[in-house]
């Protein structure tokens, strides 16, 4: 199966430096990470991807790790001049580790933003089975589909940021950005890891950005992440979860700040 052309934003102007490539979590899309692209764009390019059956991306069948990494890697061969920076927020940052992990050579650090590189037992189905319930055909007003969706997961937080992936079409109807049967039929995949051979070892700077109150990676996920990449650095952000990009907006830029400039001090 061959690599796709993903959409992109771009902030800020080429330069001398290498550009920044950011992918986004699973339900997000690279607009989500505009405010950070914002603030690191001073000297660089960036690039914010909406991956693989999301946002403006085209919708695939098939959705895993090492086929999105490719669609990075397709990505970077058209529009960068020079290894880019690779920063992935959790399913992001699981695309962005396969990626370097299979292509080590065509970037030149990696960030990973509350993830590691293991399966995961967390289930989504019941995200996707809500959204999949709605008639969006009879909503008129956003305002209709919260309540709706917030009846079935009773989380007014998580609804919005769900509902960034609903949008009015030219008619007036409304109707989601996201692939909801593409990520269903995936999503064994996507709770996944891939596994590589022990000479698959990224040999560059990598961070791994942790929320403090998040369960997504904890220090015994910390062997594991260093037999992969040699050489990490791990940086854990107060006050913040999963979210880490929303909850603690600029300690997170400030910490991705000191990593690209290359003196990050854990």
């Amino acid at each position: 199966m061959s690599a796709i052309d993903l959409h992109f934003n771009i902030v800020g102007e080429q330069s001398a430096n290498p550009d920044i490539i950011i992918l986004h979590g699973l339900f997000g899309m690279g607009k989500n990470w505009a405010p950070v692209a914002q603030a690191l764009a001073g000297k660089y390019r960036i690039l914010t991807v909406d991956l693989r059956n999301h946002g403006e991306s085209p919708w695939t069948k098939n959705m895993t790790y090492p086929l999105m990494a490719d669609d990075i890697a397709k990505l970077i061969n058209s529009e960068c001049s020079k290894p880019p920076i690779v920063i992935g927020h959790s399913m992001g940052g699981k695309v962005a580790m396969v990626f370097a992990l299979k292509n080590p050579d065509k970037l030149v650090k990696l960030a990973v933003v509350d993830i590691a590189p293991v399966p995961y037992s967390h289930n989504y189905q019941n995200y996707l089975s809500a959204m999949m319930s709605l008639d969006i055909s009879t909503v008129c007003r956003r305002s209709e589909a919260e309540r709706a969706l917030v009846e079935k997961l009773q989380d007014v937080n998580l609804v919005r940021f769900l509902l960034h992936n609903l949008r009015r079409g030219p008619d007036a109807g409304f109707f989601w950005q996201l692939n909801l049967s593409g990520l269903a039929r995936n999503m064994d995949d996507l709770a996944d890891f891939p596994g590589f051979d022990s000479d698959k070892v990224y040999q560059g700077n990598a961070l791994f950005l942790t929320g403090a109150n998040s369960d997504y990676v904890h220090a015994g996920h910390h062997a594991k992440i260093a037999s992969l990449f040699k050489q990490p650095t791990f940086a854990i952000i107060e006050g913040a979860g999963h979210w880490v990009h929303t909850e603690q907006q600029n300690e997170t830029i400030d910490q991705l700040h000191k990593f690209i400039r290359g003196n990050h001090q854990g």
